[in-house]
């Protein structure tokens, strides 16, 4: 009985510091200012898993379709480049100010799967700044996204630039 006791009454005082953590205002919340490592990690471990979860199940089309990814640039050009940049295009301000700071997708993009890369796109992450395309978007068009990142890990910067001028688009610094 007295080890139950023990183990409410610490329970109860874990409880409480939490709650004084939390009102306190002490954790400093701003994206200036990085997690700590064990944040850091419980937020990987959830995200990396979360993610695998939940899209393990998808269908992937055939991404090799070409006129996928020429309607995938676009989209990509249109609503991604911004924040993960593209061979040769930097990142611009607004994903200079993100924590955590957007992954370069054309370097970091070959970890993931396309189903986790649509889940990804679909459903967005929460506190990093990535929207879900989802309620905006139609499946067919976030494969499209997909099929054009997929390709982007062994295009060059060159190679990036002539698709831009093929659909008389210009990035502008």
């Amino acid at each position: 009985m007295k080890i139950l006791a023990r183990a409410l009454i610490t329970i109860a005082v874990l409880v409480l510091l939490f709650f004084i953590f939390l009102y306190s205002g002490f954790y400093n919340i701003g994206a200036t200012s990085p997690h700590n490592k064990l944040t850091l990690w419980v937020i990987s471990k959830l995200k990396d898993n979360s993610i695998e979860h939940h899209s393990n199940s998808i269908i992937v089309p055939n991404l090799n379709d070409t006129a996928m990814a020429a309607a995938g640039f676009l989209r990509y050009r249109e609503m991604c480049v911004g924040c993960h940049g593209a061979p040769g295009v930097k990142q611009n301000e607004i994903a200079a100010g993100l924590y955590p700071k957007p992954p370069r997708l054309y370097k970091s993009i070959v970890d993931l799967t396309p189903q986790e890369l649509f889940w990804i796109t679909k459903n967005g992450i929460k506190m990093t700044g990535m929207p879900a395309f989802g309620p905006t978007h139609t499946d067919k068009m976030i494969w499209n996204i997909v099929a054009f990142m997929k390709k982007l890990p062994k295009m060059s910067a060159s190679e990036y630039h002539s698709i831009e001028v093929k659909n008389k688009l210009r990035y502008v610094e």
